[in-house]
Order: structure tokens, then C-alpha cells, then sequence
């Protein structure tokens, strides 16, 4: 098997994992979110620790939280992405799965916009189009329900700031996630604490789930990773949205949320919207590797 089939199908297994894990959460709905927040950081640290040990790099863990600026760009990634882990249990619990499935959709959106502000990046018009279908859901779902939905767009902002500030560090995703939850670990170990054990004395089934919560952050990042250096840019970017989909599937059928006229209004927009940039990223990458090609032959025929 080919290294890029390889890259597809664990990119496939990290999405798919993401996409199902809210049937794990609503397994968990008795289980204040806070206390599952918090076993989720302290059974990450534990198995991102793991894994830093078996690869002998432990120390790089102290050395990523060792500059002033490092630190206080992972205290700001750490707090993006508790605010979204927290987020998101929530409106499983609470039966809003299917807003939250519409966060992770707007997220890589709203992420080409915060590129233009923060990087100057250029903005393609089949992006901008795709940002103002992604803008005009928003819009739509806000004047059906009579309020802004909450739900995605904290969703969508926390994890694509997330982003600018993990695009500023130079650490590789296992080193970088593990010095984020061990930033936010002594407030989890708190909360475990103060709640006498924050769910984990309820039984061992509920044990067993929680500690679970560490192997089902850990594993789909590092198959994520080592799906990213084998697979081509435009093709990640068109199989992520593999996650929010299931989540949908998941909250629609399995859930059997509410999906109400001006749902599907939003969700049509949303879908346009990832299409019109889905084929703007392929299109961008095959012309990209087209100009490399160029390029080479020139080069060849100079040499």
C-alpha cells in the first residue's frame, strides 16, 4: 500500500472517530460537562505523556513551555480548546448536537477569514463566496430560531483562533497538545478534587468511560498527524468535513433532534458553501502542483 493511501485511510479513521465521538459524550450525559472536561485533560496528559516517553521526548515538553512567548501562545491555544471541548459536551448533552455539527462545518471558513485578518492571506472569490453562503446561514438560522446560535459560532471561533495561535508555534502536535492540557490539568485535578472524583466514583462503567476520554482525544490527532505529512492539502481539506457530517448523521438519526425548516435552510447554505470551497481547494492544489512540475522541467533542461 502507497504511503498517501495510507494517509487517506487513517485521515478517514481520525474523522470518523471525531464524527461518531458524540455518542460517547450523550453516554456521559449524567456526568456534569465540567467534570467530563475535566477527566478529559487529566486521561489526555496521561496518554500524550505516554506517548512523548515511548518516543523518548519528554523533555521536549519542558522545553516548549520554556520561552515566555511559547507559553503564553499554549495558555491561549489551551483555553481555546478547553472552551471548545467544554462547549461542544455540552450541546451533546443537552440535545444541540446538530448546532454543533454546524460549528465544525463554518470552522474551516471562518479560519480562511481569520488568515486574511491576521496573515494577509490571500482570499481566492470562490473563498469569499463560500465565507458569505457560510455568513448568510449564520444569518438564516439566527432570524428562524430568534436568537444568534450560540452554540456553532463559539465553536467555530474558539477552535479557528486555535488555529492562528497553534500556526505561531513551532512544536509538533503531540508536544503541543500535551503542554496545553497540562496547563489547564491543575484546575481539572481541582475540579476532580472538589467533586469527589467528578463522576469517577459512580461505577466502573463510569470509570472505564472517562479514562477512555484520553485514548479518544490522543488517537485521531496522532492518525490526523500522520495523515497530514502523507496526504495532499486539498484532499485533507475535503475529507475533514467527514467529521461534521457524521456529527449531523449522528444528532439527525441517532439523536432524533428537532430539524426544523430553518435548519435545513442554514445546512443547504452551509453545504453550497463547502462545496464552492472544497473545488476551490482542489482546483488551487492542482494548480500548484502543475507550476512545481513546471518549474522542475525548467530546471532540468537549465542543468
Amino acid at each position: 500500500m502507497q504511503e498517501a493511501q495510507k494517509g487517506v485511510i487513517a485521515l478517514v479513521a481520525a474523522c470518523t472517530v471525531w464524527g461518531l465521538s458524540g455518542i460517547y459524550y450523550k453516554a456521559l450525559s449524567h456526568v456534569p460537562p465540567e467534570q467530563v472536561l475535566s477527566h478529559r485533560a487529566l486521561w489526555s496528559f496521561v496518554f500524550f505523556a505516554i506517548v512523548l516517553l515511548f518516543q523518548g521526548r519528554i523533555g521536549a515538553l519542558a522545553a516548549a513551555l520554556s520561552s515566555r512567548r511559547s507559553a503564553l501562545l499554549l495558555a491561549f491555544a489551551s483555553a481555546m480548546i478547553s472552551l471548545n471541548w467544554f462547549i461542544f459536551i455540552t450541546a451533546v448533552q443537552l440535545g444541540y448536537a446538530t448546532e454543533a455539527s454546524l460549528g465544525y462545518y463554518i470552522f474551516p471558513l471562518l479560519s480562511v477569514l481569520l488568515g486574511r485578518l491576521a496573515f494577509a492571506e490571500r482570499l481566492t472569490r470562490a473563498q469569499g463566496a463560500a465565507v458569505f453562503l457560510a455568513a448568510l446561514a449564520v444569518g438564516v438560522l439566527s432570524f428562524g430560531l430568534g436568537a444568534a446560535p450560540w452554540i456553532p459560532l463559539v465553536l467555530s471561533l474558539s477552535f479557528a483562533l486555535y488555529g492562528v495561535v497553534k500556526k505561531q508555534l513551532p512544536l509538533g502536535p503531540v508536544v503541543s497538545v500535551t503542554a496545553e492540557v497540562a496547563l489547564i490539568l491543575p484546575v481539572a485535578l481541582a475540579v476532580i478534587w472538589l467533586t469527589g472524583g467528578a463522576g469517577f466514583l459512580g461505577g466502573v462503567q463510569d470509570a472505564a468511560m472517562l479514562m477512555f476520554s484520553g485514548l479518544l482525544t490522543g488517537l485521531p490527532l496522532i492518525l490526523f498527524a500522520y495523515a497530514a505529512r502523507r496526504v495532499r492539502l486539498g484532499t485533507v481539506g475535503v475529507l475533514q468535513y467527514l467529521n461534521p457530517t457524521l456529527q449531523f448523521l449522528v444528532a439527525v438519526l441517532v439523536f432524533a433532534e428537532p430539524f426544523t425548516p430553518w435548519h435545513g435552510a442554514a445546512f443547504a447554505l452551509i453545504w453550497g458553501a463547502v462545496a464552492v470551497f472544497s473545488f476551490s481547494a482542489l482546483r488551487q492544489e492542482r494548480a500548484s502542483r502543475r507550476a512545481a512540475m513546471a518549474a522542475t522541467g525548467v530546471s532540468a533542461q537549465i542543468r
